[in-house]
């Protein structure tokens, strides 16, 4: 018998790549179970039932106060799956702005924290082939909680790894996980705040200008800088010397929640950006939700065909050096020429 590959835990954990499943999927309208294909993790079926009218978690409750729930644990799998179920924070990724959730390596400091499984989830839990696991949890919400959205979720990260493979001395893996997501409100003020950053514009330009496209790519920053969850709507325009419109796209829903406290970095590709002209480019942002939540940050930039121009400075100066020179060849045979000699005509 082969003996099993051992795997460095340091080594591991360094290299170790979390395939967050299900996690990365925007807001679904209607119900839908985070799954791998493998295994699923989803708010818990009315008794009887065999699936569930609930996208995910939803709850509200003042400070101080419990709320409970279950969680339920699914194997579609043929094979026997053991999992640690974990509760933990949400985040955006900071490219893009995908959801996601905290890896259990990571402590949580937000709703994550306030949640308590019931205690045959303490350690791991074994779910036979096609069979599912319902654990109890609640949400202890604490004295001083803020008002507003908090947000994380309930996850299931199977314990096998996956995919091992040898890189120098030490073997690496990959653990999956799915998660459900868990949104809590806690009652007060709600205010909800977006801003846009740092807005930029980074060009490339043809080597030969009007016989290609200029491209150029408008990055900035969206911030939730309130205390409720925001579904962004962002349209983009640039106007030309003259106040020229060169780009007008209307507003339209990025498909993403922005968290509370998070920022973003996005992009806008514009493959047909000009190529010479003064321009200002604006981002605006707002969210269907509420109406009179916007915000608006703009960058210049000046377009300038510098390969047309270099080529245009060379022959520039290439004419004037031949003007230069042909007039030194002219200036010697100038000076030479005889002068009338007054004094011999008297």
């Amino acid at each position: 018998m082969r003996p099993r590959p051992r795997i460095a835990p340091h080594g591991l954990f360094l290299t170790l790549l979390l395939l967050v499943a299900g996690l990365l999927l925007p807001p679904a309208t209607t119900a839908t179970a985070a799954d791998n294909g493998t295994w699923g993790v989803f708010p818990t079926p009315p008794a009887g039932a065999a699936m569930t009218d609930r996208a995910y978690f939803f709850h509200q409750g003042a400070a101080g106060t419990t709320v409970s729930d279950s969680v339920t644990v699914l194997n579609s799998s043929d094979r026997e799956l053991t999992f640690q179920i974990f509760a933990t924070d949400a985040v955006n990724t900071p490219a893009g702005g995908a959801f996601a959730l905290l890896p259990v390596d990571q402590k949580p400091k937000d709703v994550g924290a306030w949640t308590a499984l019931a205690p045959e989830a303490a350690t791991t839990v074994t779910i036979p082939p096609k069979g599912r696991k319902d654990i109890p949890f609640t949400v202890r919400v604490p004295q001083d909680a803020t008002p507003g959205d908090h947000v994380g979720g309930i996850v299931a990260l199977n314990t096998a790894v996956e995919g091992i493979r040898q890189e120098g001395k030490v073997q690496v893996g990959v653990k999956r996980q799915v998660g459900s997501r868990l949104y809590f409100r806690v009652p007060g003020p709600v205010t909800p705040g977006l801003s846009v950053e740092d807005v930029k514009v980074s060009r490339s330009a043809p080597l030969l200008p009007w016989v290609k496209n200029a491209r150029a790519t408008v990055s900035y920053t969206l911030v939730n800088r309130g205390n409720v969850v925001v579904e962004p709507k962002v349209a983009v325009s640039a106007e030309g010397l003259f106040g020229r419109t060169v780009l007008d796209r209307p507003a339209r829903e990025l498909k993403l929640v922005l968290l509370p406290g998070q920022r973003i970095e996005l992009t806008e590709p514009w493959p047909d950006a000009p190529q010479s002209d003064w321009v200002t480019v604006r981002i605006s942002a707002g969210a269907t939700a509420y109406p009179d939540l916007t915000s608006a940050s703009e960058a210049e930039f000046i377009a300038v065909p510098w390969p047309a121009l270099g080529v245009l400075l060379v022959l520039a100066g290439a004419a004037l050096t031949f003007l230069v020179l042909r007039r030194r060849r002219r200036s010697p045979v100038e000076r030479a020429e005889p002068t009338p000699d007054l004094a011999a005509t008297h």
